[in-house]
């Protein structure tokens, strides 16, 4: 499911099964070289359809929220905060797996303090969206995601 009015009335009506929330963690920045700009803008392109598939392939068990858009150059110790109370909140409804995904490596340094599992994919700097390099790539990562979520399912 996803963070539509469709989506979400047959999540209202079905909650009970819906245990698995995703949540792409994407940086913002203009502050940047335009190559950098371009990178970023593919990037968020490509963990949002990433995180579409991954939706689809647990559909009726997981809900995919709308992206979290964080400044490149914000206070991590903020950052952490605010997702922290976002996260507590989605817990309260009643989901058991809180998941964050993202290709921004500094995530990692702030892991243990997250309210959630934090998945960290490699990133892609630059591509075609609908090359079939690029969509190879992306359902290599949808598959270990799978692999990944079924192990904390376990």
């Amino acid at each position: 499911m996803k963070w539509t009015k469709q989506d979400v009335s047959v999540y209202v009506t079905s909650k009970e099964y819906i245990d698995t929330a995703f949540i792409p963690l994407v940086p913002f920045t203009l502050n940047q070289s335009d190559d950098e700009l371009t990178s970023l803008a593919f990037q968020k392109e490509v963990i949002e359809v990433l995180c579409r598939q991954i939706e689809q392939e647990f559909a009726g068990r997981s809900m995919l929220f709308p992206t979290y858009v964080y400044g490149q150059s914000s206070d991590r110790e903020s950052e952490v905060t605010r997702l922290n109370a976002f996260s507590k909140q989605i817990q309260e409804k009643p989901f058991k797996y809180v998941f964050f995904v993202t290709f921004d490596s500094h995530w990692k340094k702030d892991e243990g303090k997250l309210e959630g599992n934090l998945i960290w994919m490699p990133v892609m700097k630059d591509g075609d969206l609908q090359s079939n390099e690029t969509q190879k790539v992306i359902m290599d990562q949808v598959q270990q995601m799978k692999e990944l979520v079924r192990l904390y399912w376990s």
